[in-house]
């Protein structure tokens, strides 16, 4: 028998006063049985980092053809891609082909430059991507926020987010890492 996903409700408040985006939203997110809450987290992060109202998460990892994210125009173009991890180099290459804009949140503190260093000529030509690295320490901290039923002040201000409750504070300051 299958496992099933596990499903969880998320409140975001989002201030982002790096690009003057002030919304509300309520999420449905389906955790794979292979997921861990960090990457889960991760996730939600990058859906506030990027949050428009037209930012949907996607089947993920149960589909190869889809990122974590997306936003689709009404033409159904693909505005923005949104990958997690460290993935293949063909993958990254199938999304800036596919997409207007490809945005990596790149976590796992010591692969992260080895995999960079691997990958780094092949991705120098595309000049839609970009490539942020998380620092593993505030994912930990933000993957101790996780509840089934969340809800969450993100602010986001001069490149810091914080993700905020009613008891815990997570800080991170993702660090552009390509281009």
């Amino acid at each position: 028998m299958a496992l099933k996903a596990t499903i969880f409700k998320a409140t975001l408040n989002i201030a982002d006063m790096d690009r003057h985006y002030y919304a509300d939203h309520q999420l449905t997110i389906a955790q794979h049985p292979s997921e861990n809450d960090e990457r889960m987290m991760i996730r939600l992060l990058a859906f506030a980092l990027n949050a428009h109202e037209d930012l949907e998460f996607t089947k993920g990892l149960s589909t190869d053809d889809e990122p974590e994210l997306w936003q689709k125009s009404l033409s159904d173009e693909i505005e923005l891609w949104v990958e997690l991890g460290l993935p293949d180099e063909s993958r990254l290459r199938k999304a800036c082909n596919r997409a207007r804009q490809v945005i990596l949140y790149a976590y796992g503190s010591r692969a992260v430059p080895v995999w960079l260093e691997k990958n780094q000529s092949k991705l120098r030509r595309f000049d839609n991507l970009r490539i942020v690295e998380l620092p593993s320490e505030s994912t930990e901290v933000l993957a101790g926020l996780a509840e089934r039923n969340m809800s969450f002040q993100v602010t986001i201000q001069d490149g810091e987010v914080s993700f905020s409750n009613e008891g815990a504070l997570a800080s991170i300051t993702p660090a552009p890492l390509f281009p």
